[in-house]
């Protein structure tokens, strides 16, 4: 089963109650939602919103137990708005977004997410996407490839790699991208004397093929405004990230949304005319305990932040 990361926390920040309507927006398996709901009893409401079938399947046998106070939807989380619209929710009391991935999609070989077992090169959260993995790796140019793995993986050797992805085309599963991206890194690392990599050396290529894929980034920064829309003042938004490029991201709106105004430093009269929509709850990102990553190394890089609708 799946471990749902900063369990404790998320309850702490969404502060549950009775007769509250809640919106897991990356539901998973569905543990985070279960949390919610036992807080929020007898009454409260969720909305659980995925685009992983497998996943959602997984949610449902969860939550049974709510029975119509957990609502499931196969939806991005991009249509919120639309998905209360349906239900008839004018706005919600708290929002998740977890940006991870679970650890049944990694351990899936199918899903072709890991680089330790053979699998297609898929990396689709939802299956109706049209864009694998595949397609990126053996129909993209050199450079193309080199800024993705760039930009996505924060990979420094990016156009080394890109180079040797296109010698080796076609690459059609994770085993032969893994050792083509290991090659090349593990060659430039032994010609510099450079100590051993504490990661595997395809980690960042890996992650920026999935980033790509799913288009995490640009869906993010589109729901983060999304989400506040849809809060009901006092409401909570919650968002645990799992890398750098999620978390500035969130940082940065949340930092820009709690100000009066934005207009530069320098200008002497504010002409911008914002106004703060949210409140910090933290100004720094929230991590978890070392007894949680102990039992779960996959939560080490896991980092939270919540923001409350003024």
């Amino acid at each position: 089963m799946h471990r749902s990361v900063l369990y404790q926390e998320i309850i702490h920040a969404l502060r549950p109650r009775r007769n509250g309507y809640y919106v897991d927006a990356t539901v998973g398996a569905g543990g985070h939602a279960w949390g919610i709901l036992h807080a929020s009893a007898p009454s409260g409401r969720l909305l659980g919103l995925d685009v992983d079938p497998q996943a959602l399947e997984l949610a449902r046998q969860r939550l049974q137990e709510f029975g119509e106070r957990a609502v499931l939807v196969r939806a991005s989380y991009l249509a919120l708005d639309q998905q209360l619209a349906e239900l008839g929710w004018l706005f919600v009391d708290g929002i998740l977004l977890d940006l991870g991935m679970s650890s049944m999609q990694v351990d899936s070989p199918k899903r072709g997410f890991s680089f330790l077992v053979e699998a297609p090169l898929d990396m689709r959260f939802d299956p109706d996407n049209l864009v694998r993995a595949a397609d990126l790796v053996n129909g993209l140019s050199e450079s193309e490839l080199a800024e993705i793995i760039h930009r996505y993986g924060e990979e420094r050797r990016a156009r080394q790699v890109a180079r040797a992805i296109i010698a080796a085309r076609p690459i059609h599963t994770t085993l032969q991208l893994a050792q083509v991206v290991s090659g090349v890194l593990k060659l430039v690392s032994k010609g510099k004397n450079r100590p051993q990599q504490s990661i595997h050396p395809a980690t960042r290529t890996f992650q920026a093929l999935r980033i790509a894929v799913n288009r995490e980034l640009d869906a993010l920064q589109a729901v983060l405004p999304l989400c506040i829309r849809c809060l009901t003042p006092g409401g909570r938004l919650a968002v645990i990230s799992f890398h750098s490029l999620e978390d500035r991201i969130v940082k940065q709106f949340f930092r820009r949304e709690s100000q009066d105004c934005i207009c530069p430093p320098r200008q002497p009269v504010c002409t911008c005319g914002h106004k703060a929509s949210l409140k910090e709850i933290s100004r720094r990102p929230i991590s978890p305990q070392s007894a949680e990553v102990e039992q779960n190394p996959r939560a080490r890089s896991a980092r939270l932040r919540v923001a409350e609708k003024v």
